[in-house]
């Protein structure tokens, strides 16, 4: 049994234990989605720069203040994650994922930003800061979407639901194709399959930016998914921990 199943087995090992209490419906649905609104909100925001505190986060999401001496940007960008967030779960009910739902996600993500370019592809090439990758030109964007789309349809019944989310998560940010917040998309999309499944939040602090994009940049140069996977495994792992102390299952 290599480490990868170990995992894996134990992330199901757990979420039996998690089932037993739900279904997470009614107020335990709507405490725990309130509870990673701002953490998830909070770690996807910081892995791209921004300078919001978690609880700086919180209080502008939750009590509508703003922070003083922070850039704007970083004000929009909470706000717009946070209404993407709750699109996610609106695609609670349905096992399925589909582009309209790519482009609407970055459409609520970005509009405060840059509403003529908010859930349209990027017409223009880009390089990312830190990587060598070459991405796809935009000519190409419509074919490999589409590509996206028949996969995410054929593969979904045949992989562990944590394994498909990151792969998920993978080809998407590989495409890269909107012109920013190509990161933060393929995070909610990773964590929208991961709901619908039953399964916790993958969520990535900012202190494991650098594992997680070390991870990312060895699948993009030699199609290793391995590392990737293990990793959003172990952050599944650790919100299902958190979740069970937090409602006391043992």
């Amino acid at each position: 049994m290599n480490e990868a199943q170990t995992i894996y087995e134990r992330l199901d090992i757990n979420k039996a234990k998690i089932d037993r209490v739900g279904p997470f419906e009614g107020d335990t649905l709507r405490q725990l989605r309130a509870y990673y609104r701002i953490g998830l909100t909070w770690t996807s925001n910081a892995l791209e720069g921004n300078s919001l505190t978690e609880m700086e986060t919180k209080v502008l999401l939750e009590d509508g203040l703003t922070v003083g001496g922070k850039p704007l940007r970083d004000i929009l960008e909470a706000i717009g994650h946070s209404h993407a967030y709750d699109y996610m779960f609106e695609l609670l009910d349905q096992r399925r994922i589909t582009v309209e739902d790519i482009l609407t996600l970055h459409r609520l993500f970005y509009k405060l930003i840059d509403e003529p370019r908010a859930g349209l592809w990027r017409d223009v090439n880009i390089i990312v800061t830190g990587s060598d990758y070459e991405f796809p030109a935009p000519a190409e964007l419509d074919g490999l979407v589409a590509d996206l789309g028949r996969w995410m349809e054929a593969e979904r019944e045949r992989m562990h639901p944590a394994r498909y989310a990151a792969m998920l998560h993978l080809k998407f940010v590989t495409i890269h194709p909107f012109i920013d917040g190509n990161g933060r998309v393929a995070r909610l999309l990773m964590n929208a399959s991961l709901v619908q499944d039953g399964y916790m939040l993958a969520v990535v602090p900012p202190i494991l930016r650098a594992d997680y994009l070390v991870a990312i940049r060895r699948h993009q140069q030699s199609g290793d998914a391995g590392p990737f996977c293990d990793f959003i495994a172990e952050r599944i792992l650790e919100s299902e921990k958190e979740v069970m102390r937090l409602l006391k299952i043992v």
